[in-house]
Formats: C-alpha cells, sequence, structure tokens
C-alpha cells in the first residue's frame, strides 16, 4: 500500500492501516524531537514522522512480532535510518523518555467471544469496555515523557472520551481534541495531552 511517499507492505497477522492509522500518522508528522510510536503495527505513524522529520529518534514497539518485523521491512525498504523498532508490551522493554508518545490503541468494545485467533487480536481486542490497554496506557505513560512531553493518540466514541479526559486531568494534562472524524458508529478523536512542564 501506498501512504504519501511511503511504500508499505503489511504482514499476515498485523493490523492493517485504516482510518484511525492515517488520523494518527497525518497528526504526527510535525512532531519533533524522540518520538515513541506504541503499538506500532506496520510503522505507518513512526515512519511518516522519521521521514518527515530527518533529524527526530523515532522509536516504534509492538507486541506483536510479526509486526516488529513488518515495520522494519517498511523502513529498510523506504530507506529510512532514523527509526528502530523494538518488542515491547506497552513499556516493559523501555528505558528512557521521549518528547511525544503516539498510540493507536485498540479501542473496540469486545466480547470473549468476538475475539480473533493469533496476534491480530491485541490490535483490536478493548477489552469490555474498550478501555483495556488505553487505560493502562494513561496511568503508564507519564513516566515515559520528558518534561513538558506530549501524548498523541486515538479515542474512540465507543469508549468513554469523558473518562480519559478525567484521567488526564486528575495527573495534571491538558487535553485537545485535534481532530475527529464521524463514521457509521462511531467517531474517531485525535487526543493531544500536554504535560505540565
Amino acid at each position: 500500500m501506498q501512504y504519501g511517499k511511503l511504500e508499505l507492505v503489511v504482514y499476515s497477522g498485523v493490523y492493517e492501516p485504516a482510518e484511525d492509522s492515517f488520523m494518527l500518522a497525518k497528526a504526527a508528522r510535525g512532531w519533533r524531537g524522540r518520538i515513541l510510536d506504541m503499538g506500532t503495527g506496520c510503522g505507518i505513524a513512526a515512519l511518516a514522522n522519521a521521514e518527515a522529520i530527518p533529524g527526530n529518534s523515532v522509536t516504534g514497539v509492538d507486541i506483536n512480532t510479526h509486526a516488529i518485523a513488518c515495520a522494519r521491512e517498511n523502513a529498510r525498504k523506504n530507506n529510512i535510518k532514523n527509526v528502530t523498532f523494538i518488542e515491547s508490551n506497552l513499556f516493559e522493554n523501555i528505558r528512557e523518555t521521549f518528547d511525544a508518545i503516539l498510540f493507536n490503541p485498540p479501542y473496540l468494545p469486545t466480547a470473549p467471544q468476538e475475539r480473533v485467533h493469533g496476534p491480530l487480536n491485541d490490535a483490536l481486542d478493548g477489552g469490555t469496555d474498550g478501555r483495556k490497554t488505553l487505560d493502562r496506557f494513561l496511568t503508564e505513560a507519564p513516566r515515559y515523557l520528558a518534561p513538558g512531553g506530549r501524548l498523541l493518540f486515538i479515542q474512540s466514541s465507543l469508549n468513554g472520551i469523558g473518562l480519559t479526559e478525567h484521567q488526564l486531568r486528575e495527573r495534571g494534562h491538558r487535553m485537545r481534541i485535534m481532530e475527529e472524524q464521524a463514521f457509521f458508529f462511531e467517531k474517531l478523536y485525535v487526543i493531544k495531552s500536554a504535560q505540565p512542564i
């Protein structure tokens, strides 16, 4: 598939970029510094940022081994050198801080019988309320932000944007909706959250 100047392959078992991926990648293109792309998938947001700003240092992580292999191939294919990809269950293998953390979390409310078999489930399964991974991310992410660092992530109307805003305010973060798009059964938002300096 083609995204801007990027030519991307998507392995079997890896989330294929869709509207949520494109929204995040577009919003992430202008962000500078040390960038972490959580749940990188095929690497679209990490690569879009790294390609747009060659001076950035970009790290993409994913729990899915196939996604990491896919993202590395896409970096080679597009000759992008300022990005690395590592396997990690959220922040488990992260040891540094970042100026910005990007995330397109699994946000679909998912009953046990709706889970898919294989590694793709991690990209889709948001738990029964759609917040299983998002809540963990919001709890852990501030520890990995540099002073003045920012979060940029996707939120669905299906899993409680008011609750997200409440959690961020409790941590002293300011939240802003950067973009929203309406779809058949939900709205998707690109949320920016700034850490206090």
